[in-house]
């Protein structure tokens, strides 16, 4: 007697699992060639149910009385010409992807800046840590005093260190003393200026001046971002044109546009304590500010 198991498995998987199952010694008839009907399945295919049962732990031989006619009835759908199934993978459509051209384009723009940006620090030292905090307080209060007097808005002012570190003996590595730093950062927006607004804080803090940094910038650049950013992407849309010529393909749509992002690099200038004195103003030199934009655009192509 020919069974079908009872666990549900679509047909699309690699055709219909069917056995014989033994009942005592009771055995069943082989099913031939024309005999596919005996098992639920017409020939072709015609007559087909959506979902048969298979038995449990498939793709493992199930041992039954009688292994010819459990053979022959496995292969009568096969001999009966049903069609098999080929797996689809999930989501597929999503892995096949169109053919594209990549192409990187750089604009550059410079102008003069218009901004200066300077980090001003001053550092005291004394055997007790009260007492070179009350020192490096009274010159920090000196140096905010002379910004201001500059032209140095408030809003360009800003604290952005202050510590208070011991020091020590190089050689029984005691504590000697304490240091404390506090590092004002400052921005100007009248670069003639910026040298002479150096000298008058190094006059004003002394030997306790430390100028870690000064960099450049433009306050609005958005004019000459778009400038670089046209000159970006029009180089690479030339490029994607001259490629796709040299492959012999079309250029289809712009499939993305990205813009990379360039933070840039200041220009430092570090004059350190020994400004304190100098005869004449820092020499203080802008120079001009370049401005770098890079541009990806992805075309389709055929």
């Amino acid at each position: 007697m020919l069974t079908v198991a009872r666990t549900a498995v679509p047909v699309a998987v690699a055709g219909l699992l069917l056995t014989a199952c033994s009942g005592g010694s009771k055995t069943g008839p082989t099913p031939g060639p024309n005999d596919a009907n005996l098992i639920g399945v017409a020939p072709n295919g015609a007559g087909m149910p959506d979902s048969v049962e298979a038995p449990m732990g498939m793709g493992k031989p199930m041992a039954t009385a009688g292994g010819g006619a459990a053979a022959a009835s496995v292969a009568a759908p096969l001999r009966a010409g049903l069609p098999m199934a080929a797996p689809v993978a999930a989501g597929s459509a999503a892995l096949v992807d169109a053919h594209t051209i990549t192409t990187r384009g750089v604009g550059r723009a410079s102008a003069a800046p218009d901004t200066v940006t300077m980090m001003i620090g001053v550092s005291t030292q004394d055997s007790n840590a009260k007492a070179a905090l009350a020192a490096n307080n009274a010159k920090a209060a000196a140096l905010i005093d002379l910004l201001r007097k500059n032209g140095v808005a408030a809003q360009d002012l800003q604290t952005r260190q202050l510590s208070i570190n011991p020091t020590y003996n190089d050689k029984s590595g005691g504590i000697t003393g304490y240091q404390v730093d506090d590092v004002v950062h400052a921005k100007l927006h009248t670069i003639a200026n910026a040298g002479a607004l150096l000298d008058a804080a190094a006059g004003a803090v002394g030997n306790a001046v430390r100028v870690q940094q000064i960099a450049f910038s433009i306050g609005d650049d958005s004019g000459l971002r778009a400038q670089a950013r046209a000159q970006a992407v029009s180089q690479a849309k030339a490029q994607a044109a001259q490629l796709a010529k040299a492959a012999g393909v079309s250029l289809g749509r712009i499939r993305s546009i990205t813009e990379l992002v360039d933070a840039g690099y200041p220009i430092s200038y570090d004059m350190g304590a020994s400004a304190a004195g100098s005869p004449a103003s820092a020499p203080v030199q802008p120079g001009q500010q370049e401005l770098t934009v890079s541009v990806d655009i992805v075309y389709d192509i055929s």
